[in-house]
């Protein structure tokens, strides 16, 4: 018997959704949600476009603050 321990990556539900919601450029994300490719949020995450955010949804903390900067 082998003592290896086996590493398994955490996959997520594509159901789920995102844990939280990102700034990103408004005119990037229907192009995202229609042709599947991959945007930069305000943070530097990059992902497919897959769920609108509903009002009160939680947001990145980087992503407010970077925004959060440029209205000042």
């Amino acid at each position: 018997m082998s003592t290896e321990v086996l590493e398994r990556p955490e996959l997520k539900d594509a159901d789920t959704g995102p844990e939280m919601f990102h700034y990103v450029r408004k005119e990037k994300i229907a192009e995202s949600a229609v042709m599947g490719t991959f945007v930069i949020a305000l943070c530097g995450e990059t992902f497919p476009v897959t769920k609108a955010a509903k009002p009160g949804s939680p947001v990145c903390p980087k992503c407010k603050e970077i925004y959060d900067s440029f209205s000042r």
